[in-house]
């Protein structure tokens, strides 16, 4: 029996601490749990400040994050935290780094830090990233901070979750600017410049200011501030800052991830082959997509396994879902499957489709299938999509 039923997705989602736990871990595993959660937190979203906390390896993240746990808590604001770490090589689970970190924090009962493992997934977060900050949504949480990993300059996913991006700028690393301008430098809604009690602070953030002033439009231009955790020089500052910040889900907005549900559910509607194979639609927002399978007699091969063909249609059919939800046809120019495991009548099959990167005609997506029953790894399909000057719309439900 799972460790999580509809009763303990109900004690998560009025504040119980070990039902949201194990709310976490049937997400992060898959499954049939993983999509009563997601059932049951749709329709209490939006409400909670999400704030992304990214930068370079070493820049004082966690540092910041605790201090942002403490000033948001002086204002009697409860504040969960999804701490993406990079995965053990040896066991895949997250090296607890930020947890520990944090860990004068977690004996407030009005704080909630998770630490999530990256498993490989690229953008500096996890898979489960988005999920995750809805459960903490969806339970009462006020501020949910979310800290990506920080492996480099792509780390920018964040943006895709996060109401408020705050970029960690640490004094130090030489050209500072130039350690972290690509791609992450360019989505923050504020540069916090940390270790402010160090000689070189005052030097990183002339450059960040003098770098916004080459910006082609000064409309919305970031701010940037410096703040020392030891001396708390700047911290309550900054608290006040982001608690006056009026965007609440944004990751939910018309427009965005509920517009690409919207139209990959019309798409799927209309696909003769889901309608073949059965293929449901479970999830789908801005580049990702979960859709599920029932394997029967119809996919089996003459070995009475299911056919390499009905994964590849499965995995293809998620991948292009996924990379058409933008509404500009993505059409499979190059697609890859490994088999991992064989797979009997009667099983559920569950196909998590996400985007790796994308650009103005190329992009590269990752699908991940799965058992059901006990989310082993059946396989993975890895392809490469042409994008179209054309929408989905006009041409029907065409998918990669």
């Amino acid at each position: 029996m799972s460790a999580v039923s509809t009763m303990s997705i109900q004690k998560a989602l009025s504040g119980d601490r070990r039902s949201i736990a194990q709310a976490i871990s049937a997400l992060e595993n898959g499954g049939e749990m993983a999509y009563e959660v997601r059932r049951a937190v749709a329709t209490s979203q939006g409400r909670a400040h999400v704030i992304g906390v990214t930068g370079p390896p070493g820049g004082g993240k966690s540092t910041l994050v605790s201090v942002l746990i403490k000033g948001f808590r002086k204002k009697g604001k409860t504040v969960a935290v999804v701490a993406i770490d990079p995965s053990s090589p040896f066991t895949g689970g997250a090296i607890l780094g930020d947890r520990i970190r944090m860990g004068d924090r977690q004996s407030d009962d009005g704080v909630f830090i998770r630490s999530l493992a990256s498993r490989g997934h690229l953008g500096g977060l996890s898979v489960a990233t988005g999920d995750v900050i809805d459960l903490f949504d969806a339970s009462g949480f006020d501020v949910v901070i979310v800290e990506t990993v920080g492996a480099g300059q792509s780390e920018v996913e964040i943006t895709r979750y996060a109401d408020t991006r705050v970029v960690v700028c640490p004094p130090g690393l030489g050209d500072d600017v130039q350690a972290i301008k690509a791609g992450v430098l360019e989505i923050a809604d504020i540069y916090v410049v940390t270790k402010a009690d160090l000689p070189d602070a005052r030097r990183t953030e002339s450059e960040l200011l003098a770098m916004l002033t080459l910006r082609r439009s000064q409309d919305a231009v970031p701010g940037v501030t410096r703040v020392s955790a030891p001396t708390e020089e700047g911290t309550d500052a900054l608290v006040e800052w982001l608690d006056a910040r009026s965007e609440r889900g944004r990751r939910h907005q018309t427009g965005s991830d509920r517009t690409a549900y919207n139209l990959v559910s019309r798409c799927i509607s209309d696909d003769n082959m889901a309608k073949l194979l059965g293929i449901e639609l479970v999830s789908a927002s801005m580049g990702t997509t979960t859709l599920r399978m029932k394997v029967m007699r119809k996919h089996m091969n003459f070995n009475a396994r299911c056919h390499g063909g009905a994964l590849f249609a499965l995995g293809d059919m998620a991948l292009g879902l996924a990379c058409n939800s933008y509404g500009k046809i993505a059409t499979l120019v190059d697609g890859q499957l490994s088999i991992s495991t064989s797979v009997e009548e009667g099983e559920w099959l569950v196909a998590y489709a996400y985007e790796v990167s994308r650009s103005r005609k190329i992009g590269s997506c990752q699908v991940k299938i799965t058992r059901a029953r006990d989310d082993e790894l059946v396989a993975l399909l890895h392809g490469t999509v042409y994008v179209l000057d054309r929408a989905v719309d006009s041409a029907k439900s065409e998918s990669a």
